[in-house]
């Protein structure tokens, strides 16, 4: 799983039949301390995440299938779950 912050929405006129009911978000992945990191992800959004959160993806095939519950879609990552907050301890 990687952490990430939603920064955009894909919108598109026409998508694979078994993507419709799916909203498409752009993420960028973060360090613990919130900065980014790596490049921007398309991902498709499971969990009803918003422009602003931060989430956590699967960037696994097999995850995204189970997630999903759909071998059909043509996907590589996954919002799985809307991240309220952490806490990292130090030593």
């Amino acid at each position: 799983m990687t952490l990430c912050k939603v920064i955009g929405t894909i919108v598109s006129t026409q998508k694979n039949e078994h993507l419709k009911t799916y909203k498409i978000l752009v993420v960028q992945p973060i360090d613990l301390e919130g900065k980014s990191i790596g490049r921007d992800i398309l991902a498709l959004d499971s969990v009803d995440a918003g422009v602003g959160d931060t989430v956590l993806i699967v960037q696994e095939g097999q995850a995204a299938i189970q997630v999903l519950k759909n071998k059909k879609v043509p996907v590589h990552s996954v919002v799985v779950a809307v991240v309220d907050g952490f806490e990292v301890e130090r030593d």
